[in-house]
């Protein structure tokens, strides 16, 4: 994969579904929409120094994976923008530590989560620091790691 940095990212410029710069992806939203999600990206970057982006053509998203070796990578977020909301989302989700509550998702999905943003509905940047740090954490896990961390919280009364 041929690629180029941006942001503090290393991004994608070839991929198994065609290629969509992520500027490209954000162009066809409304500006509020477009800035929220622009500063998402700023915050995935300072949170996981390292991390490569790239859109996911097939779902209109911009994944986020932590390189962990030559071929091997841990998919831990995304950005998924709409008209009206931008998500930052999780796969694995419904194994992070979420002691605030921002993540949606609960009843909707079996794994992922989501925190959603507005312009008159933003998150602290610290706070979406903290969900990365654990997003990460989650991802690098093993999976027989991550059965016994769900295990776990079953156990503890979480979801």
């Amino acid at each position: 994969m041929r690629s180029a940095t941006h942001g503090g990212f290393i991004v994608g410029h070839d991929g198994p579904m065609g290629t969509l710069p992520p500027e490209a992806l954000l162009a066809d939203y409304p500006g509020p929409m477009r800035e929220i999600a622009e500063w998402l990206r700023g915050v995935v970057a300072r949170a996981v120094p390292g991390a490569t982006e790239r859109v996911r053509v097939g779902w209109r998203i911009i994944g986020f994976d932590l390189p962990l070796g030559p071929r091997r990578s841990a998919y831990f977020a995304w950005i998924m923008i709409e008209s009206v909301h931008v998500h930052l989302g999780f796969p694995q989700g419904v194994l992070l530590a979420d002691p605030q509550g921002l993540l949606d998702g609960a009843g909707i999905t079996k794994k992922a989560r989501w925190a959603t943003l507005t312009p008159d509905a933003m998150l602290d940047e610290g706070d979406l620091a903290e969900l990365l740090d654990e997003a990460v954490r989650v991802a690098t896990l093993s999976r027989d790691e991550r059965v016994l961390l769900a295990l776990s919280r079953a156990e503890d009364g979480h979801p």
